[in-house]
């Protein structure tokens, strides 16, 4: 039910900025703006959630609490990373929005080097 909510939430911001942009396309940007960061509030409630149930998951299973960290700060950068891209990209700055990219893609790189270097230490070991 709360999908259906958010669908006409944005069509009806949609069809709003698209009114307003012809007036004013400063307005309308900022108001795809304030729509994306209402939905994205509303996400927030959820990811709560999936949290609460991957922490279960962990606790049942002998999984490194440590790597499963490093995997959510990685899936978190690539949510922020695209949620803000993508209002660059509406607000027409495609070229800030390919330098978050890139950022986003060089910090998840930074962050799984551990899991990468024990990896191979692993492959060693075999070798």
């Amino acid at each position: 039910m709360d999908m259906i909510k958010i669908v006409f939430f944005a069509i009806a911001a949609v069809v709003l900025g698209m009114l307003v942009r012809s007036v004013k396309p400063e307005f309308g940007v900022l108001i795809g703006m304030t729509a994306c960061t209402c939905i994205f509030l509303l996400l927030i409630h959820k990811i709560e959630l999936v949290l609460e149930y991957m922490n279960t998951i962990w606790d049942l299973l002998p999984v490194d609490k440590t790597s499963m960290s490093m995997l959510l700060k990685m899936i978190g950068i690539s949510y922020i990373a695209e949620f803000s891209g993508d209002i660059c990209k509406d607000a027409g700055y495609q070229t800030m929005a390919g330098q978050i990219e890139l950022f986003a893609k060089v910090s998840i790189l930074l962050i799984s080097m551990p899991i990468l270097m024990s990896f191979l230490e692993l492959i060693g070991e075999f070798l």
